[in-house]
């Protein structure tokens, strides 16, 4: 089928922050006595609205007796982050070019606060890309894996969810763009890669699996983009 329009996720799909966040978090839950296998924590975790993180966090802490999360915790863990967000961050090889290569409604749908995706695109140079659609969690009700934000982003494109691409990288993404009704692709390009990252996605019920942005440009012009 042709697509109306492609919502991309963010880190992990654009840029290759989310290898970064995974690191840092797992280290900093790990010193307040949260130990998450890898697996387990991506498949869990990775995508999910910042509320519904937050509040899982904190119930797994006070599950081991130890009352809710440190106040400093939050603060800690964001200054940590972004500190090596700043340093290390850089754009998916082989995206700029399909972007240059792409016709069409495209738009930035992510779990990220707004003033942070907008500063990670920008770094990266990939904004200009898709200014003004450029969606945050914050913007709707409901994170991912709920579909609000995949519906909220197609409404501003104008474009029809069940003729939309959903390009994702996580369990909960895939799982909210069909909730929407979306076609969704996973995407195992990032530097996070791991053994059993396509299988989680196909578990989470990708439509199919790309594991480079040469390999998703490919399909989008060869005529073998098919549900």
């Amino acid at each position: 089928m042709e697509f109306e329009g492609i919502l991309f996720d963010c880190d992990g799909v654009l840029v290759d922050s989310e290898k970064i966040y995974v690191a840092v978090e797992r280290e900093h839950l790990a010193r307040i006595g949260l130990h998450y296998p890898l697996d387990d924590y991506l498949d869990r975790f990775q995508g999910l609205g910042s509320d519904d993180f937050w509040s899982a966090l904190d119930e797994d802490h006070r599950a081991l007796g130890k009352g809710p999360l440190p106040e400093s915790f939050g603060p800690e863990l964001d200054a940590a982050t972004m500190e090596r967000i700043e340093k290390e961050i850089s754009d998916i090889a082989g995206i700029k070019e399909l972007l240059e290569a792409h016709e069409g409604p495209r738009a930035v749908a992510s779990s990220s606060r707004l003033n942070r995706l907008i500063s990670k695109l920008t770094h990266t140079g990939l904004l200009a890309y898709f200014d003004p659609h450029v969606y945050s969690g914050e913007q709707v009700k409901n994170g991912k894996p709920a579909p609000d934000l995949f519906l909220f982003a197609a409404s501003r494109l104008g474009i029809d969810p069940a003729a939309t691409l959903v390009i994702e990288d996580s369990a909960n993404g895939v799982k909210a763009g069909l909730a929407a009704g979306m076609t969704v692709w996973g995407f195992v390009g990032g530097g996070h890669t791991h053994d059993g990252h396509t299988a989680q996605l196909e578990a989470a019920g990708a439509h199919k699996v790309v594991s480079s942005h040469d390999n998703l440009a490919e399909l989008l012009t060869s005529g073998r983009a098919l549900t």
